[in-house]
């Protein structure tokens, strides 16, 4: 591994064994670096046959990492960029999700980074509330503590201490995959800074009126104890039963008959439902019915939400505990009975039930209503079923006291500025499930009954300790950023002596994130990176307008009003599944708090399924794991897997062999190199440098160039325009097809092999030249492969010449260098004569190593004249014999065509190759080597036609049985068909 900097060679050392890496200037070190003095031959090292990840990976990054190539760069002078990393939960560890976001981002950041822009890729972890509350209450239990014994205090710092412990196991395995975020702005969702944000952002919200705190169906966690966002709650289709019984009519002997998945919930029924055309029940409207097990009366409704065709088509109404029931309960104004305690046993409004865990209270509310006649019966449905993604267990509908937040005037602004444009989601498919969501939103639930996270910053007012003590909340509260002031505001409100009970609950996970990219950079203070990466200019020019309405004072309005150039070029990068959760929720409080959005684009990446399309899972058996993965093929291929298998919004399948094609793609590359270092193995170090400066860029520099020379610089500026095109509209699959195309096909399929004719054909100059393009050329394949493989891509620039200390630092080259098309065209026509004198070589069996002699046809005198000056390099591909290898214009060609004893190539219009017969073959011998494989195929293809026009065996034997056999009687007549031809073509040859 040769480690260039600071105008110095470290060979296979890491950058802290390097004193002259770790002398870098940190903070500047991510610009292109000035021309290093290139290596001496005595200094230039032999690579191994292969590329090695174990033993390079880990020492490139720390020597990248050491000298600040992660930072932006201070100098440049484009256009900030900016990615805000999706915080991975601080208790998770890299999965195919991670590695997914990591590659895209990373290639996002490396390619800017080499744009010249001041690149900022900001990296974080989420506290994830429930996640980690979880995993530390597990090890507590281990060792027979709980946190209700501790107390909070204690149990907050029993979880600092396992995070401090823990919490950078996911961010070291990030490293593993490459990611070249900025480490030293890392940021975690509880820190100082963004618990700061946390509370402005409550407090303003609060001061808007658009915090509240009231009563609303929850989904509850009983084994979490706590709500739960939708995020959290994962449906499956799970084996249930559908219990159908009879609901007595008050004062009659009539009954309605109803079902239900939930007899429990019977319990806490406060009416029944039907159609209100339905003729079977339209008689018992208004009327009551009688509550089983309970005697509670409640009213028998009518309501269109009602489906007449499902079950029995009556429907018993739960306001407390079904979301739908909960809505019908609003409109009829019903009674909310919640018979549930936190812990999912019933309470007190269960009656003689009241203790039982939910599920044994169904079985025996069932059985006590069998005994008393009102079962109808029991079936078997398939249901789905609510779980906790955290703890596993069923959810339940719940309404709680909870904190909300008001959306629908947050909603709209996000609306606006998706609609004007000043936010773009890729793939815009997605544009229509957003506006979907934020039309149709509901109030945000904040508030989680957990110890672990941002504690709601209000406080309960209460007249003495005692009182304090005997209730956990009031009526009466205060929202502030800290205690003494929200004792000072108590006082000034209620007058001295209050007491203050702060709020149990801490805020949604969600809370916090939906403030991270903005938060991360320092918001609410005025801090550079906030001013430089997330610049708020607009908003004194906006808030100089005469009277702008609040709400809709939007970056929205800027971007109509005074264009983009108040907006960062920043990108979200994230799965489609939180387009909801995160992304919308960003847009809503960057708005809400800067006055502009929180990015330009938003790109959605698809999941990461198995080979099979099926979703990975530990129960399925079929996860793979990213760090397994790098480990056994290095995180080249990985990385170039993920990024070349998807486009933005698709799935990707992913399987093993589809990585180890990635890797072999990277040994191509590396081999490639190896090649161009194995002919500078000679060359002086005045040479040396020399190449490393070598630039093709121009028309006037390619002009003296040999026809192969002109036409691998063309294709390569053609495919460094086609590349960057594809990078400029996120088209990364594209991006990397190119790449593989170009460089195996391109490069080293053709103009490797093709370059062997001058390198070792005697001529000095014509060598030196066809050097010079190689490592032009392969310099740039480097530079253009670098964001999909940077290990390899660094490790290979190092060992050839170049300049500038590190490639992660190298500019992108150039998109608009000329393509020589006249040069293209001629190439072309040579790779068609190749391929032409290589397919007849196949098909009449010529010996591989025999060369062979050819006239060319050439009616164009200036194609001729140019094919004819590389008639070597056609010798050599087509494996012609060079001394016998002859050019001759439109009227000896004409002369030549027709002519018995030769074979006939048309190569294009105007271009044809003749081979002569005569050393080619023994065209005798190979007819009677094909009429004994024609007899053979004619005695097999008999037999078959034999048990085929046999009419028991067609009409006795199993379809499958009679379809193979005619489908390997076709195979032989193709066959047959095809050694025929053959024969009628060397006849013709005899």
């Amino acid at each position: 591994m040769l480690f260039s900097s600071a105008g110095t060679t470290c060979a296979r050392r890491t950058a802290s064994a390097c004193p002259q890496a770790a002398a870098a200037a940190a903070s500047t070190a991510a610009a292109e670096a000035t021309a290093a003095p290139a290596p001496t031959s005595a200094q230039r090292k032999e690579l191994p046959k292969n590329f090695d990840p174990a033993a390079s990976e880990e020492a490139l990054y720390q020597w990248w990492e050491s000298n600040g190539y992660f930072k932006p760069d201070q100098n440049a002078t484009g256009e900030p960029y900016v990615i805000s990393m999706p915080p991975p939960n601080v208790t998770g560890k890299l999965h195919m999700g991670h590695a997914m976001f990591a590659t895209l981002q990373d290639i996002m950041a490396r390619y800017q980074r080499m744009r010249g822009r001041p690149t900022l890729w900001l990296p974080g972890t989420d506290h994830a509330g429930i996640a980690t509350q979880m995993v530390v209450e597990k090890q507590l239990a281990a060792q027979g503590r709980d946190r209700r014994s501790m107390g909070r205090e204690a149990f907050e710092a029993e979880v600092w201490a396992w995070k401090a412990q823990y919490g950078g196991f996911i961010t070291q395995q990030l490293r593993r995959l490459g990611a070249s975020c900025d480490w030293s702005r890392e940021r975690f969702t509880l820190d100082s800074g963004l618990s700061e944000s946390v509370l402005e952002a409550f407090v303003r919200l609060h001061e808007k009126g658009l915090v509240y705190r009231g009563s609303y169906m929850v989904n509850w966690s009983p084994g979490l104890q706590t709500a739960v966002s939708d995020l959290e709650v994962e449906y499956s289709e799970e084996p249930g039963t559908l219990y159908y019984f009879k609901y007595p009519v008050a004062d009659s002997d009539e009954f309605l008959p109803v079902a239900t998945t939930r007899p429990e919930t019977i319990l806490g029924d406060t009416a029944v439902a039907v159609h209100p055309e339905d003729e079977r029940y339209k008689h018992l409207v208004g009327r009551e019915a009688v509550v089983p097990q309970s005697g509670r009366r409640i009213k028998i409704i009518a309501d269109e939400y009602v489906d007449r065709e499902f079950g029995t088509g009556a429907l018993k109404i739960t306001p407390g505990h079904d979301v739908n029931d909960y809505e019908i309960g609003k409109r009829f104004d019903l009674e909310i009975i919640n018979i549930m305690n936190d812990d999912g046993t019933l309470n007190d409004k269960a009656g003689p039930y009241a203790g039982l865990d939910r599920f044994a209270a169904r079985k025996q509310l069932w059985a006590d209503m069998e005994a008393q006649g009102l079962v109808i019966k029991s079936e078997p449905y398939q249901m789905r079923v609510p779980r906790s993604q955290r703890g596993g267990e069923i959810v339940e509908p719940l309404v709680r006291e909870q904190w909300f937040v008001r959306m629908e005037p947050l909603a709209k602004p996000a609306l606006e500025a998706v609609a004007s444009g000043a936010i773009r989601i890729l793939p815009e498919r997605f544009e229509k499930v957003y506006n979907f969501w934020l039309e149709n939103i509901k109030d945000w639930c904040i508030s989680r009954q957990l110890w672990w996270g941002h504690r709601i910053p209000v406080w309960y007012v209460f007249d003495s300790a005692e009182a304090a003590a005997a209730a956990s909340s009031s009526e009466r509260y205060i929202v502030a950023k800290s205690e003494a002031e929200a004792q000072q505001k108590a006082e000034a409100q209620y007058g001295a002596g209050v007491v203050l009970k702060q709020e149990s609950d801490v805020l949604d996970t969600w809370f916090s994130s939906g403030l991270w990219p903005f938060s991360t950079l320092g918001w609410p203070a005025a801090t550079p990176d906030l001013d430089r990466f997330y610049p708020t200019s607009v908003m004194p020019v906006l808030l100089s307008l005469p009277a702008p309405p609040a709400i809709l004072l939007t970056s929205a309005a800027a971007f109509l009003l005074f264009g983009r150039r108040f907006y960062p070029t920043s990108v979200m990068e994230t799965g489609h599944d939180i387009l909801f959760f995160w992304v919308a929720r960003m847009i809503m409080m960057g708005l809400e708090f800067t006055g502009r959005p929180p990015f330009s684009t938003v790109y959605l990446h698809g999941l990461v399924r198995d080979e099979k399309g099926r979703k990975m899972s530990k129960s399925l058996g079929n996860v793979v794991d990213p760090v397994e993965t790098i480990g056994q093929y290095g995180a080249d291929a990985l990385r170039f897997t993920l990024a070349t298998g998807t486009s933005p919004g698709q799935d990707l399948n992913l399987s093993l062999d589809r990585v180890n094609s990635s890797r072999n793609f990277t040994n191509k590359l590396w081999n490639a190199g190896k090649f161009v270092l194995f002919n500078l193995e000679k060359v002086d170090d005045a040479e040396w440098q020399r190449l490393a400066s070598a630039d093709f860029s121009t028309a006037a520099s390619t002009a003296s160039l040999a026809l192969p020379e002109r036409w691998v610089v063309g294709a390569l500026h053609r495919t460094v325009a086609d590349i960057t095109a594809a990078h400029e509209r996120f088209d990364f699959g594209e991006a990397g097809r190119l790449l593989y195309d170009f460089v195996w096909s391109t490069f080293a399929d053709w103009y490797i092999e093709a370059a062997k004719a001058r390198l070792y054909g005697g001529d000095e100059a014509a060598a030196a030249q066809t050097r010079q393009v190689l490592v032009y050329v392969y310099d740039r394949i480097l530079r253009l492969a670098h964001p999909f493989m940077p290990f390899i891509t660094e490790e290979m620039w190092q060992a050839t010449p170049h300049t500038g200390a590190a490639l992660i630092a190298a500019p992108w080259p150039a998109a608009d260098a000329p393509v020589d098309e006249a040069a293209a065209a001629q190439f072309e026509t040579l790779q068609a004569a190749v391929r032409a004198v290589r397919n007849a070589r196949a098909e009449y069996g010529v010996e591989p190593g025999r060369k062979i002699a050819a006239t060319v046809r050439v009616d164009s005198p200036e194609l001729r004249v140019a094919l004819q000056a590389e008639s070597a390099v056609l010798a050599l591909l087509a494996k012609l014999d060079a001394a016998q290898v002859s050019f001759v214009g439109e009227a000896e060609g004409a002369a030549l065509s027709g002519q018995k004893g030769q074979i006939e190539l048309v190569v294009g219009e105007g271009v044809e190759v003749f081979l002569p017969m005569a050393g080619l073959f023994d065209a005798d011998k190979e007819i009677e080597r094909l009429a004994k494989q024609e007899g053979k195929l004619e005695k097999e293809l008999a037999g078959l036609q034999a048990r085929l026009s046999n009419k028991k065996f067609v009409d006795k034997a199993p379809p499958a049985v009679v379809a193979e056999v005619q489908g390997q009687a076709a195979d032989l007549g193709e066959q047959l068909a095809t050694v025929r031809e053959k024969i009628e073509k060397f006849r013709a040859l005899a």
